[in-house]
């Protein structure tokens, strides 16, 4: 519940940060807001062929601000999401999504698209996670995993749309901040025992498209690709996000959202608690509900 709290807060203190500064210098800044509340339920009354009552809900809420001043570039990115859905066979809530993404990059321009740039960015989730039906015991919590990444390097940007940042040197942090998850015998996302954290030091490439593709729809890519110097750098850490918002009219959308990865450190765990290596995860979430999205050029 607690985390749960922290999410109303940030949704509404970005409504209040805009709704606070309609004197705001926008002079030199460029702002996104987009939200999406989505729903969907399933009912079955006398269905021979079975099924499973059952209604979800999900939250999307992404924050996009960019300020350009000469030679100076720095670009900011929010993105949360979090869902639940009740089943007629569960006793409580489950989860189905949770994300927190903080990205920041701040440039100094090189040559023609070309900045030296600075990287920083945070990924965590609000609150538990669980291996369905076993809802006992947690494989995740809050800052169990965190990343953060910190690495200098040149960003390319042809197009309004489209960034691409190379790094040929950086560090990323694997922080799990939860002794019952380390203290397993397969560890926890590359930490052991005592340890709360993982560091590597490599090189990465991070790059974010976002464009209305068609009309009323709008598709956003990131994908986040770093080679640990350290060990194993042929093994790649990929993360690849996808998220689509389809309008239907100014305040109902449709929402796709997709997210594969692959991390050598990570082990997969089984429903039935088998713990075998690494694998590809791949999630995909689909609503449909409300959504209002906010510019300002």
């Amino acid at each position: 519940m607690k985390n749960l709290a922290i999410l109303a807060f940030l949704v509404s203190f970005s409504a209040q940060l805009h709704a606070n500064n309609p004197k705001e210098d926008t002079t030199y800044w460029k702002s996104k807001y987009e939200s999406a509340l989505g729903f969907s339920q399933t009912t079955f009354t006398n269905w021979v062929k079975g099924g499973e009552n059952s209604i979800s809900s999900n939250l999307i809420l992404n924050i996009y601000k960019d300020y350009k001043r000469g030679s100076f570039t720095w670009n900011n990115y929010i993105g949360i999401a979090y869902g639940l859905s009740k089943q007629q066979s569960s006793s409580g809530l489950r989860k189905t999504d949770d994300k927190i993404d903080f990205l920041t990059k701040a440039g100094i321009y090189a040559w023609k698209h070309w900045d030296y740039t600075g990287f920083f960015e945070f990924k965590s989730q609000f609150s538990k996670g669980y291996t369905y039906p076993n809802d006992s015991v947690h494989i995740s919590n809050f800052m169990a995993p965190a990343y953060l990444q910190l690495s200098l390097g040149l960003n390319y940007k042809p197009v309004p749309h489209f960034s691409l940042f190379i790094s040929p040197v950086g560090s990323r942090l694997t922080v799990v901040n939860d002794s019952s998850l380390t203290h397993r015998k397969e560890g926890a996302y590359g930490v052991y025992g005592d340890n709360t954290t993982l560091w590597q030091v490599g090189g990465s490439v991070n790059a974010i498209f976002k464009k209305d593709v068609f009309k009323n729809v709008n598709l956003m890519s990131k994908l986040d690709v770093f080679s640990n110097y350290r060990d194993r750098p042929n093994k790649l850490i990929v993360g690849w996000e996808n998220n689509i918002l389809m309008k239907v009219n100014k305040y109902i959308s449709l929402s796709l959202a997709t997210m594969l990865v692959y991390d050598d450190n990570i082990n997969y765990t089984d429903k039935e608690g088998i713990t075998s290596g690494p694998r590809t995860q791949f999630k995909e979430t689909f609503s449909i509900g409300f959504a209002y999205s906010i510019a300002h050029n």
